[in-house]
């Protein structure tokens, strides 16, 4: 709880049979599952590790576009975030 309250996170229970706090989890393996594993699977575990870092950190981060981001991906949004707060800041 400290861990959370120093980083400004809002813990998130919901009641035993509630899906809505997995909603967000479940929504990227889906579109892991279908933009990028092949339908064979992959050679290795390291072929497969590789495969899905590149998805996350490569595609998926820094490229697919994002309904919920206005259609940009998560980086290109937090940095437009982050640079908002700092106009703010400055201006105060």
């Amino acid at each position: 709880r400290q861990l959370l309250w120093r980083y400004q996170m809002k813990q998130s229970l919901s009641r035993r049979g509630n899906c809505w706090d997995n909603a967000p989890t479940e929504r990227f393996f889906r579109s892991l599952k279908t933009e990028w594993v092949p339908e064979t699977g992959y050679s290795s575990f390291p072929a497969a590790k590789q495969a899905i870092n590149d998805y996350i950190i490569g595609y998926y981060s820094q490229i697919r576009p994002h309904q919920n981001n206005d259609g940009l991906p998560p980086n290109v949004a937090e940095e437009k975030y982050w640079n908002a707060q700092k106009t703010v800041a400055k201006n105060t």
